[in-house]
């Protein structure tokens, strides 16, 4: 653990890529090799499942810290994160132990399941030996919460300098599924699990913000409708079939109405596509919040599979009769895809995502204002003689969304934010009028700019009406502009609705709140999304 923490400290410590990337490829190249691949676990999201909950960590902390629960908590408030309340309070360790992290994780793994007297003796007897920055570290990885930071490319780039292969071939071995308890460090370089069903890396879009125009001419680019539902890639590989999510999530069992297609594909075909909730009637797909449903289910049960039915738009092929083609021309990809999807069965559930014909920029634009109309964001801008690269590239591929729909509508609630917002205000809840009353409908907490979010803690904290714990319900005067992406109906939420990505657009000071919207007028859209 101190290594790791030494680690963390470095890059805590910069913001300079240079000085992470050196700090991280110096760790690769001196560390055990089971911290090693811990540590590549860790930076990319597959963090051990959580042991022990955080009410059982608060009272814990606060019996060995000797204080009493309620200060225990308004501590927790004032800092804003449990792992490094829980280090701030403890006292120092009587004796240290330079623990592995290795040794650390597989202890937590070993927690799972047992009585909650072993798992405290077992916490308290790391905490009691473990020196501050260590402690925060392991208090991260008890609660699940750990994030460090860095980003894919630049670990990939540092493991590239550590040991010596390519990153782009790193980037793909460490795609896939993986276990850090089972494989050794030299394996997983080598890239030597998991390779029938690995994915290939994302490539990502930029956001487009000002039009088309200075793209040049129209005739280079290829566009298709941006689809809101989940990234994906299909692989039919000899003994493989496998769906993972962009966010490397192997999601195959959630869509068992897709299987039939592992008996059509041609054996070392790999897809890039949007998977969605497809209205076979109307040839659309569902709004996303039908396709939600399904997600985080072991199970789907076959009422939902047939209120849901899943199909997959393909965008791309990335693999042709197991070749890899993703340095190819996008016009050549996509010209391969419309051949193996012309020679499947009709009814199967995955098709081309279609291009769209535009002479003009113009055009586009005017073919874009009805993408809701068609279930979609946007649109999306290809160039054709781009390859299939990692991650996001500017130049090649853009998305031009729609503007967001937006609503004015009045703080209710406050609750301090997390990490270096600890001390801000930066958790809202946003009331609308609803006859002579304000019903509260949706949270948000991004948007604003450092300054504002200092200007709004000030004024919560001088005009705090009650107080629930961490939240502070404040006078209904202070109006925002909220932006979001869908609206569906909750009955879940108090306001009937729920929004899609709603974030803060700017503080409206120029409106009072007489001059807010009203849930009639947010009800209305239900009809208008798709």
């Amino acid at each position: 653990m101190r290594r790791f923490a030494a680690l963390f400290a470095a890059l805590d410590g910069t913001t300079k890529t240079g000085a992470k990337t050196a700090a991280l490829a110096d760790y690769f190249r001196a560390a055990p090799e089971p911290d090693r691949v811990w540590t590549v676990a860790l930076l990319t999201g597959r963090r051990p499942k959580r042991a022990v909950n955080s009410t059982e960590l608060r009272l814990w902390a606060a019996e060995v810290a000797g204080i009493p629960d309620w200060l225990f908590e308004e501590s927790y408030t004032v800092v804003g994160d449990l792992a490094e309340t829980i280090a701030l309070l403890l006292p120092p360790p009587a004796t240290t132990a330079d623990l592995t992290l290795d040794h650390a994780i597989r202890g937590l793994i070993a927690l799972t399941g047992q009585p909650a007297e072993a798992r405290k003796a077992a916490v308290l007897t790391a905490w009691a030996q473990l020196p501050a920055t260590e402690r925060f570290l392991y208090n991260k990885l008890l609660t699940g919460g750990f994030r460090m930071g860095v980003a894919q490319g630049l670990l990939t780039r540092a493991l590239a300098q550590a040991t010596g292969v390519e990153e782009a071939t790193l980037a793909h071995r460490l795609m896939g599924n993986w276990d850090p308890a089972r494989i050794t460090f030299p394996a997983l370089i080598a890239g030597d699990e998991g390779g029938d069903a690995r994915p290939y890396p994302f490539a990502l879009a930029s956001q487009l913000e000002d039009g088309p125009q200075p793209l040049g001419p129209p005739q280079d680019w290829l566009a298709e409708w941006k689809w809101d539902g989940i990234r994906g890639q299909l692989i039919a590989r000899p003994g493989a079939f496998a769906l993972w999510s962009r966010g490397e999530e192997l999601i195959t069992d959630r869509f068992p109405d897709l299987a039939p297609l592992a008996d059509f594909l041609p054996p070392g075909t790999v897809i890039d596509g949007e998977v969605l909730a497809w209205d076979a009637a109307a040839q659309r797909p569902h709004p996303f919040a039908q396709l939600q449903k399904r997600i985080g289910r072991k199970t789907v049960p076959k009422t939902l599979l047939a209120e849901a039915p899943a199909r997959i738009l393909a965008y791309d092929l990335l693999e042709d009769a197991g070749q890899d083609i993703r340095d190819q021309p996008l016009a050549h990809r996509r010209a391969r895809l419309t051949q193996i999807l012309a020679a499947l069965p009709p009814g199967l559930p995955l098709a081309a995502s279609p291009a769209l014909a535009f002479p003009t920029w113009d055009a586009l634009a005017e073919t874009r204002a009805t993408a809701r109309a068609e279930g979609a964001e946007g649109v999306m801008l290809k160039r054709a003689a781009s390859p299939y690269f990692q991650g996001r590239k500017r130049g090649d591929w853009w998305k031009w969304k729609l503007d967001p729909w937006t609503v004015d509508a009045v703080m209710l609630y406050a609750q301090a934010g997390h990490g270096r917002r600890a001390n801000l205000y930066t958790d809202f809840t946003f009331g609308v009028r609803d006859g002579n009353e304000i019903v509260p409908f949706t949270k948000a907490y991004s948007g604003l700019t450092d300054a504002e979010f200092n200007e709004i803690t000030r004024w919560v904290q001088k005009n705090t009406l009650e107080r629930f714990g961490p939240v502070r319900k404040v006078p209904a005067e202070l109006v925002f502009e909220i932006g979001f992406e869908g609206i569906q109906a909750s009955p879940r939420h108090k306001s009937g609705i729920a929004l899609r990505f709603p974030r803060m657009l700017r503080w409206r000071r120029d409106k009072g709140v007489d001059e807010i919207d009203t849930i009639d007028s947010l009800r209305a859209l239900l009809t208008a999304a798709p």
